[in-house]
């Protein structure tokens, strides 16, 4: 279809766009993929800001006979956002609400609007939008709308389709067109245009009018009764009118195949009941789970969900999900998650009791554990991150999406599966079972290698024999996810020739040229092309500084993103993942694409140095390196640790520039700088002074540089003795003097050593070497390699369960728990001391659970207090711990400020091309809620950047919580 189309067009399109254009290597890596297996390099990336741009991208693709992909959130499971056309990602500019209308309960949206986002927006209005996917914090309602999402909810409030009123879009020939819903009288009027848009309505009404086309729709489409079904266009929907006619049924789940959308005008609903009670239902084996979905089906479910041990299991690694994980119980093979809802507790009580009653009447659950309030939150959140999870499985097997999408009736389900079980045992698969078991729906996965030819194959085969057993059942091979690439070839087979024949007409109608998305639904791209690994492709080898074996190498860890684009949700949905997407808004600054671009370049480089690209060092440039992803991620995928083994391999060639040398190196000048504290401080307080060394340094003016003790703490520790308070200590640790604490925040050092020794701990500090944190937070990691053997040489027999590792500053302790582990010689021994090391509110915290630390040590006099979490606390440690230990003196009122990144992040913020985005993440919430704080209130932060980044940018100071427990004490 295409032509040669050289830079010097895309040039002169990028000239007349009020957009983006990019066509660089770099963007066209990252846009090549979505969250499906497929991968396909675009001509170039738009970012259109306009309607006006996109005509001129319609006109620009007509002419040079190239296609348009629409993109929003780039979560598609099946390929639809894959292509070797210009991609139009809609996600950055087209994202304003643009009204709502409380009467008619409906409101109008931009396609770049995230579904969530729009939903806190409805809120104050009594209102939402239901369809509801695991992805709803970052997928956005123009996806929604192209895949006719459904999601959770949809037993409840329909699908996506059932929404969508009113859509404005641009057709193939630069003609704009709204569709709404019209009368028989308007229909006429419209199918007398002369243009395309009427064009497009006498084709459809004729097409359509005929009966015998009617019985054929009727016959060979999936059964009405399931509503989740999106296999090919629309037509059975069309048919079913006869008062009015609205193209939207028809346009959603098109897969921006026929027209490119610019507004969306939607049908809400009332808020829900905010009384709810989940039962978790557990079952012994996977058709017991699905026999009991038909009569817990009867009740007034507001959603049916279910989950297989498969990714129960998955959740068992992943930090986030362990806490999220409570109320299971046992071992279950499966676990229907049924909620009902009601504006009272008592009336949702009785509702649930009739439920568990229905459950032990069927004897086919051995536990169901009512849930409420924040469980039901913490269950929903382990069963979203469960397609995530699933990319966590070692190696180059993972859970396949080919088959996750098929929609049965209800009463066909048990018999459905049971049938697949026994497909799936003859191509010796055990299948991942993840389902809206409610809807008929099960999201069923087979685990493949798609880089060997033979499982290729099976990924054919298994695809096909599972849609001539959909076929049996008269069911849908697409149920919410679309048919993009992976299901697109089948949809001839699934509704028949005459049927298909007619969606190729309605192609043609709306996009003669082809220009929309091509190779989906009609005239599909093969199912077993174009992915996204080479087939028995030699694997690369790449030696790593780095332990990466328990990822089987650093490419694995790369490649174990699948794509989810959980690093794309915005501060307002919690969490940390990931601080310059939120500031930037651009995809290149997610952890997706740094792992998608390394994948990338690690694969494909002809270079000796495969990390020796300028596009990994641009893409990897604003990473924090704060390993939110290594917790948030589904994934676990550690873009910190591959930052730093990028930085040390590309240095390696490129060198090592001063400033990264002086940040990385800045214990040994602390040290200098601390013979002579006061010249020093002098130094980088005095106007003149500090603005030569920033300048020189290449530090922002604005940041203020951090001073030096005037004692270090190894020094004060000298003259500090243990005593005990009662008869003997309650145990002796060893407290880790962190480069930091030792020469820029001693006071909170003695602080900490103080507190201790009046809680009758025995405090030991020995001369050990700095941390390495800024060794590897600057990718020279020989050197942190030979500081982390020095500590761990020294600690190793000096720490046990009875003598543990204590520090305060979360970036250096909790290295002994993350790089140590992949960085050290001694891989036993540094083991052995991550299990008893503890960030010093972690310590207390647990002393305290156990008895060890009293309120009654402490004042009563009334505080309010307000915390800010280090990143590396959050990720590899629990900021519930310095909340508990805040909240030991019995009258002090603590919360957690939901700030995610401070966005300091070391020198990342002191470095000048940095320091805006710096700020710009601080402003997203740790900033205001610091000013919002009065002044009475205390604001604390355990990290000595985020302090800094406090001072910096509100003016306050903020004080370490162990500073604010010290003076507690009585």
């Amino acid at each position: 279809m295409s032509i040669k189309i050289n830079n010097s067009v895309l040039v002169t399109l990028e000239q007349n766009l009020e957009g983006e254009l990019h066509y660089s290597d770099l963007m066209k890596r990252l846009y090549a993929t979505d969250a499906s297996v497929y991968r396909m390099l675009p001509l170039a990336v738009a970012f259109p800001k306009s309607n006006s741009d996109i005509k001129k991208l319609v006109a620009f693709a007509t002419k040079n006979k190239t296609s348009l992909i629409p993109r929003t959130a780039g979560t598609s499971l099946a390929g639809q956002c894959v292509g070797s056309g210009i991609v139009v990602d809609v996600s950055k500019y087209f994202t304003k609400i643009i009204n709502i209308n409380e009467t008619n309960q409906t409101v109008t949206v931009q396609p770049g609007v995230v579904r969530d986002e729009l939903n806190n927006h409805l809120k104050p209005f009594g209102l939402f939008f239901g369809p509801n996917t695991s992805t709803s914090n970052r997928c956005m309602i123009g996806g929604m709308v192209g895949n006719n999402s459904s999601g959770t909810t949809s037993i409840r409030y329909g699908v996506t389709r059932d929404k969508v009123l009113e859509l404005k879009t641009i057709l193939s020939d630069g003609s704009e067109a709204v569709f709404s819903e019209l009368s028989q009288e308007a229909l006429q009027s419209k199918t007398k245009l002369k243009t395309l848009e009427g064009k497009i309505y006498s084709t459809v009404v004729s097409e359509l009018s005929s009966e015998e086309t009617r019985d054929e729709i009727k016959n060979n489409f999936p059964k009405p009764e399931i509503h989740r079904r999106n296999t090919g266009y629309a037509i059975d929907e069309l048919i079913n009118t006869t008062e009015v006619f609205n193209l939207c049924k028809l346009l959603s789940g098109s897969e921006g195949t026929l027209a490119f959308t610019t507004e969306i005008t939607l049908k809400l609903d009332k808020l829900p009941a905010s009384q709810s009670i989940m039962v978790a239902a557990h079952f012994n084996t996977i058709n017991a789970c699905l026999e009991a979905v038909e009569p817990v089906m009867q009740h007034n479910l507001f959603t049916c969900e279910m989950m297989d041990k498969t990714i129960l299991d998955c959740t068992k690694n992943n930090k986030t999900q362990t806490e999220n994980r409570q109320f299971i119980q046992g071992d279950p093979q499966a676990i229907l998650m049924c909620e009902v809802k009601g504006e009272t507790l008592e009336n949702v009580q009785i509702q649930a009791n009739k439920l568990i009653q229905t459950l032990e009447n069927t004897g086919l659950s051995y536990a169901n554990i009512s849930l409420l309030n924040k469980e039901i939150d913490k269950a929903n959140e382990l069963r979203k991150a469960g397609l995530g999870l699933l990319g966590n499985i070692i190696g180059d097997k993972k859970a396949v999406a080919c088959i996750e999408d098929t929609a049965v009736a209800l009463p066909d389900l048990a018999n459905y599966i049971s049938e697949f079980t026994t497909l799936m045992e003859g191509h010796k698969q055990d299948a991942v079972y993840y389902a809206h078991a409610g809807a008929g729906e099960i999201h069923l996965r087979p685990i493949l290698n798609l880089k060997k030819d033979e499982d290729v194959v099976l990924f054919r085969k298994i695809t096909t024999d599972v849609a001539t057993l959909v076929k049996k059942y008269n069911g849908s091979f697409s149920g919410e996810h679309g048919d993009g690439i992976v299901r697109a070839e089948f949809i001839k087979f699934m509704i028949g020739d005459k049927n298909y024949q007619l969606l190729k007409r309605i192609k043609s109608v709306f996009d003669p040229e082809n220009i929309f998305n091509p190779g989906k639904i009609v005239d599909a791209f093969p199912m077993d092309k174009n992915l996204r690994y080479q087939v028995d492709r030699v694997e690369p080898e790449i030696e790593t500084l780095l332990d990466f074996s328990a990822s089987q190498g650093i490419l694995r860890e790369a490649e174990k993103c699948n794509g989810s684009g959980d690093c794309r949700k915005l501060p307002e949905f919690g969490g940390t993942m990931c601080p310059s997407y939120r500031a930037t808004r651009d995809e290149k600054d997610t952890t997706r694409a740094r792992a998608n671009a390394l994948r990338e370049y690690l694969t494909n480089s002809d270079k000796a140095n495969k990390f020796d690209h300028e596009e990994l060092k641009q893409v990897f440039d604003l990473c924090l390196s704060c390993k939110a992803c290594s917790s948030e991620c589904p994934s676990s995928v550690d873009v910190a640790t591959l930052k730093a083994e990028f930085q040390y391999q590309y240095q390696k060639v490129n060198g090592t520039s001063l400033r990264t040398k002086l940040f990385a190196y800045n214990n040994k000048l602390n040290t200098i700088g601390s013979k002579l504290p006061s010249l020093t401080n002098f130094m980088f307080s005095n106007g003149f002074t500090s603005s030569i060394l920033k300048n020189s340094m290449g530090v922002a003016t604005e940041r203020s540089l951090p001073l030096i003790s005037s004692k270090s703490l190894y020094k004060e520790y000298q003259n500090i003795k243990n005593e005990t308070v009662g008869n003997k200590f309650i145990k002796t640790i060893y407290f880790f003097n962190d480069e930091f604490t030792n020469h820029l925040d001693t006071s909170i050092g003695v602080d900490a050593i103080t507190l201790l020794q009046a809680l009758n701990y025995e405090v030991k500090l020995i001369n050990n070497s700095e941390s390495g944190r800024s060794f590897m937070s600057k990718g020279l990691l020989d050197e942190a390699k030979k500081v982390a053997n020095k500590n761990i040489d020294i600690y190793k027999n000096l720490i046990s369960e009875e003598t543990p590792l204590v520090g305060i500053e979360p970036s250096a302790i909790l290295a002994f728990r993350g790089e140590y582990l992949k960085l050290v010689d001694d891989k036993v021994s540094a083991k052995a001391i991550a299990k008893n090391t503890f960030l010093i509110e972690e310590f207390l915290s647990n002393e305290i659970a156990i008895g060890n630390i009293k309120p009654s040590q402490f004042t009563s006099e009334e505080k309010t207090i307000k915390f800010h979490g280090h990143c590396h606390q959050k990720a590899e440690s629990n900021q519930i711990h310095s909340f508990n230990v805040l909240n030991l003196p019995k009258n002090y009122k603590v919360t957690i400020i939901p700030s995610g990144c401070c966005g300091m992040a070391g020198s990342f913020g002191y470095e000048k091309e940095h320091y805006k985005v710096s700020m710009q993440i601080g402003e997203q919430t740790l900033f205001p809620a610091v000013r919002k704080a009065s002044p009475e209130t205390t604001i604390a932060a355990n990290g000595t950047s985020c302090r800094h980044q406090i001072k910096d940018g509100t003016q306050r100071t903020a004080l370490h919580p162990i500073t604010i427990l010290k003076e507690a004490l009585l």
